[in-house]
């Protein structure tokens, strides 16, 4: 079976992990660990190994609006204070608000799909990995129907943030780069603040209205917390089912036996997704810093050193997973960490899973079976912590 077309940073896609699951990078001065127990190691133990590592990545000219960009990020949040803000933002995602976005998702994906009709080839991350969570989003947070190319817009240039670094030009300044990209979407910011006002005015059933008039020990969220929320759903929220979808594919493209057995039972489609999550993790690098000297997998590790749990290659630790290399749609149990674990398990995952259900079942009424084109392969993206297709050309066949 040829290699997958990937990153190269996303070593594990096309080869063996390393012997040792936990190794010192020097170019990076961070601490690798590839390892399934000693990533769980890491993400389980928020006491050792802290979320916020703002302080190894300082940017002295960061400006006020940064700063309130980073004031709700759960991501960079430990201990009491992260488990009341993630305790807030959780009612975006409680089952029945989960569950009573089965119709909308259902509607979203049928006028995706209609879109297409008479088409042969079309990028799927573009028609439709990526407009349906982002529109599922902007809906949760209560953003006008005619707004939402401009919050397409600047997710977007959230996500060309991340990517940044791994794709500017030698010579190019990179953080002169990075705030430029940072610039384009800082307006949103603005926008979610006038929204957020105006539902202290008129209160509404969105996640927006419920953010606003949230207490967290008896005390409103400040509003740089709010937008921040906003931005934060925004990524987190689809750029997870759009990896999702779009590895989905390629996977049932790839594994043809395994496209038959889902087409044949639908009752599989769980299982395609979260053995997709599993052998394309979405998200497959995690940061974290150490609080204290501590030992993982045999190796000793100072106190205040970055570590990233590169939880794509803990999913095929063959320690953990037989034939970790296969598509496997009777792996059972399947333990991936596709979504995290611990403290910082993803918000989004029912929402995702319920997503990746409704779209890939729709697809395969309406397109039968998409499959992606040799002489136009998939390009991945190239950051580090995204692993999956960026675009994703495919034909109806």
């Amino acid at each position: 079976m040829t290699a997958w077309n990937t990153n190269p940073a996303h070593f594990w896609m096309n080869g063996p992990l390393p012997a040792d699951p936990v190794e010192f990078d020097e170019r990076m001065g961070a601490w690798f660990v590839t390892g399934y127990p000693e990533a769980q190691q890491v993400l389980g133990d928020p006491g050792t190994f802290s979320s916020d590592i703002s302080p190894y990545f300082p940017h002295a000219d960061r400006d006020q609006a940064a700063e309130d960009l980073n004031a709700g990020n759960l991501l960079l949040m430990d201990g009491a204070f992260h488990r009341q803000r993630r305790k807030v933002l959780s009612q975006a995602f409680t089952p029945r608000v989960v569950a009573d976005l089965e119709p909308r998702i259902t509607e979203i994906v049928t006028e995706l799909a209609d879109g297409l009709a008479g088409r042969d080839e079309f990028d799927f991350v573009e028609e439709i990995a990526y407009p349906l969570p982002v529109t599922v989003i902007a809906e949760l947070l209560g953003i006008p129907a005619t707004d939402r190319k401009l919050f397409a817009y600047w997710a977007d240039k959230l996500m060309e943030s991340k990517i940044v670094h791994y794709e500017t030009d030698p010579g190019v300044d990179v953080q002169a780069a990075a705030r430029a990209a940072v610039a384009e979407y800082l307006p949103m910011m603005d926008y979610l603040a006038e929204h957020a006002a105006g539902r202290r005015r008129r209160p509404g059933e969105d996640l927006l209205s419920r953010l606003v008039h949230a207490e967290v020990d008896g005390e409103r969220l400040t509003d740089a917390e709010i937008t921040s929320f906003g931005a934060l759903l925004l990524i987190a929220g689809h750029v997870t089912t759009t990896l999702l979808l779009g590895s989905t594919i390629m996977c049932l493209d790839r594994y043809r036996d395994a496209a038959a057995a889902v087409r044949r039972d639908r009752s599989l489609v769980p299982a395609a997704l979260e053995e997709s999550l599993r052998l394309i993790s979405p998200v497959p690098g995690v940061w974290r810093a150490t609080t204290r000297d501590t030992e993982i997998g045999g190796r000793a590790l100072p106190g205040g050193q970055l570590v990233t749990a590169l939880v794509g290659a803990a999913n095929r630790d063959p320690r953990r997973f037989a034939d970790p290399a296969t598509y496997d749609l009777t792996r059972d149990p399947n333990p991936h960490l596709g979504f995290g674990r611990g403290a910082h398990f993803c918000l989004g995952a029912p929402l995702a899973r319920l997503e990746g259900r409704i779209a890939l079942n729709i697809l395969l009424d309406r397109f039968g079976d998409l499959r992606t084109i040799p002489d136009d392969p998939p390009v991945f993206h190239p950051a580090l912590d995204m692993c999956g297709a960026r675009h994703l050309p495919v034909r109806v066949s």
